[in-house]
């Protein structure tokens, strides 16, 4: 496998483990901006360990991850009582301050960035977004991802069916906390160096694309969505100065065609009674 090739696929597997950090909340119908901070969190706390505890790699991550997760579990119970276009300013502005607390934070080299001695090989960034999806998965079959959609569906009708929304609702934004604290813990130990600037509002915004480009209504739908951004505009590279032209192209026609997404719940069900029907 080339350089460049690997290099794309790193990439690619930071954005699936972000595109299903945005996705858990908004599958119980709450849009979170702020996922970059969560990220940095999961990134510098599992450098600092690793760096000047000594931490291995298999302890550090989970530990940059769990924080991560307890931070979006202590924020969430307040900024959760928002819904709506204020809850998507809450979280924004949650990103916003943990950005600015690490670039000012001078123990983990404030603007100057913090160099990371240890190294995350490809095939175990890969790995871990291989284990991210299947999580997910398995997730998606539980009784939980059910109460997710009838959170979002439904808050109402969801609390006197005997489901507990509020708890629901923290749950799946510290969960999705704890996943984008695992990507941006592994991160950090692939490029060996972070900075604050990089879990900008612009990361967070692109990470929401991905869910609701690739659809929230099955578990499917963060993975193309996070596959489409990723790989299209390399396909187009050949286009030189005009593939970001032709990339916003394609996603006005995808949407105008496909505005609840490209996967959906129906797809799924096309695709099975298609046997039957042969039949």
């Amino acid at each position: 496998m080339s350089g460049y090739l690997t290099g794309v696929l790193v990439v690619l597997s930071f954005n699936i483990m972000a595109a299903y950090a945005v996705y858990l909340p908004l599958a119980a119908g709450q849009l979170n901006l702020g996922i970059a901070g969560f990220m940095a969190i999961g990134a510098y706390a599992a450098a600092y360990l690793t760096n000047e505890l000594g931490w291995s790699l298999w302890t550090a991550i989970p530990a940059g991850s769990a924080a991560a997760g307890l931070v979006g579990l202590i924020i969430g119970i307040p900024v959760l009582r928002t819904h709506g276009i204020y809850l998507a300013l809450a979280t924004f502005a949650l990103g916003q301050v943990i950005a600015a607390i690490f670039l000012n934070l001078d123990v983990v080299g404030a603007a100057a960035g913090y160099p990371v001695a240890t190294y995350a090989a490809p095939p175990v960034v890969f790995a871990a977004t291989a284990g991210v999806v299947l999580v997910m998965l398995l997730l998606s079959r539980t009784r939980y991802a059910l109460y997710l959609t009838a959170v979002k569906s439904d808050p109402t009708v969801a609390d006197l069916m005997g489901i507990s929304v509020r708890g629901i609702q923290v749950s799946a934004f510290a969960l999705g906390a704890a996943v984008a604290g695992f990507g941006g813990a592994f991160y950090a130990h692939h490029y060996s160096f972070i900075e604050a600037q990089h879990f900008n509002v612009l990361l967070s915004v692109f990470t929401v694309l991905y869910v609701l480009f690739g659809g929230v209504q099955t578990v499917w739908g963060p993975l193309a969505g996070a596959i489409f951004f990723t790989l299209v505009p390399e396909v187009l590279r050949a286009s030189d100065q005009w593939r970001y032209a032709l990339f916003a192209f394609f996603i006005i026609i995808f949407m105008a065609l496909r505005p609840q997404g490209l996967v959906t719940a129906s797809l799924f069900r096309v695709f099975r009674r298609k046997p039957g029907a042969a039949a």
